[in-house]
């Protein structure tokens, strides 16, 4: 059975050192020391002030919302996973949508300011399959209009703009540490903020608004991380380069063998290091996306209708304009297996089954 993701694990026996010295010092959660050491080195890893380790992406951009203090409505894409949208309304704000670029499949800046209104507070973008959004755009936007930018960067580990990390740009990243992620700590998440000020605040909403035993300085939630997650990612992290450049290896031998084949492969923003985080393919009907479907279920292969449905059918928000691209988008993109262990002899056989298919 091949699945369209697998986790990477690091050898068993570097991960039994750090166990043993949590069993030595008994110290399991509330900010310990591998908790530190991750953050730490997460820092010099992305060049960034600030970053803080959480118990998963959906809290991290939860905490986002409640530290830039956002109300009324937040504009944001229909095309990205479930958290991106269900963490505004949960935070008790409204998602105004605004449809996707039909090439990068991330939030159109030509589209966002006709949605702006004097309720509007932010623009939370995500970073769909790890292409980064065309932050220049954005970020001039929210200027103009006084507005402030989270990215929901849950795919964007490892992937660079102009030499530097995608996670400098915005008011506050988000990131992912989930155990379907290149880079996961089994469960997991992180915040990054340049702001000083905006660090202070998470570091209050992530431990309950402690400021100190036994003072609050505000309302506050649980969203530390434990010394085992954080010892996977210290296990996980001395690989992330032989991780991102087998994903390259076997994404280049998809390229290769797919050619044929009619479908479209999101656009890169330009000068963007990537890094591979899937491999999605866009047929031309959504019929020959379920033909590719069971063909593959026939040799074993589970691959992903990802991201679908689009997010503005959600039961929960506001039923709204449709947003035509998205939802096209949604019919007919299909993630195709992409992990470490995958083996370039199965991502052959997996082309193959997918030429048979379509009668290439």
């Amino acid at each position: 059975m091949i699945n369209v993701t697998k986790p990477f694990l690091p050898p068993r026996e570097e991960f039994n050192r750090y166990l043993d010295g949590i069993w030595n010092r008994g110290w399991l959660t509330n900010n310990g020391p591998l908790v530190n050491e991750l953050e730490l080195k997460l820092k010099e890893y992305f060049d960034v002030p600030h970053l803080f380790f959480v118990g998963n992406g959906t809290i991290a951009i939860q905490i986002a919302i409640r530290a830039l203090r956002l109300t009324g409505k937040i504009i944001t894409t229909p095309f990205s996973y479930v958290a991106t949208t269900s963490s505004i309304v949960w935070e008790g704000c409204s998602p105004v949508f605004v449809d996707i670029h039909p090439q990068t499949l991330n939030l159109d800046p030509a589209l966002i300011e006709a949605a702006i209104t004097p309720q509007t507070s932010a623009i939370l973008a995500t970073h769909v399959f790890g292409n980064p959004c065309d932050v220049e755009k954005i970020q001039a936007i929210a200027q103009r209009h006084n507005l402030r930018v989270i990215y929901d960067g849950a795919h964007a580990f490892g992937t660079n703009i102009n030499g530097r990390s995608v996670f400098h740009h915005g008011d506050i990243s988000t990131l992912s540490f989930h155990a379907t992620k290149l880079f996961h700590t089994t469960e997991g998440g992180a915040i990054i903020t340049q702001d000083a000020a905006l660090a202070k605040e998470i570091a209050h909403i992530r431990n309950f608004g402690h400021d100190g035993p036994e003072k609050f300085h505000g309302l506050g939630t649980n969203g530390k991380n434990s010394e085992f997650h954080a010892a996977m990612g210290l296990c996980n992290l001395p690989h992330v380069t032989a991780i991102l450049a087998k994903r390259k290896e076997l994404s280049l031998r998809y390229n290769a063998m797919l050619k044929p084949l009619q479908c479209i492969r999101p656009v890169l923003q330009p000068l963007t290091e990537y890094n591979h985080a899937y491999y999605p393919i866009i047929f031309k009907e959504e019929k020959d996306l379920l033909k590719a479907v069971e063909a593959l279920h026939h040799v074993y292969v589970y691959p992903r209708r990802y991201f679908y449905p689009s997010l503005e059918t959600l039961n929960y928000v506001e039923q709204g304009q449709e947003m035509k691209i998205s939802s096209a988008i949604s019919q007919r993109i299909l993630c195709l297996p992409l992990y470490y262990d995958l083996s370039v002899e199965e991502v052959v056989m997996i082309c193959r089954a997918l030429l048979r298919a379509q009668n290439y």
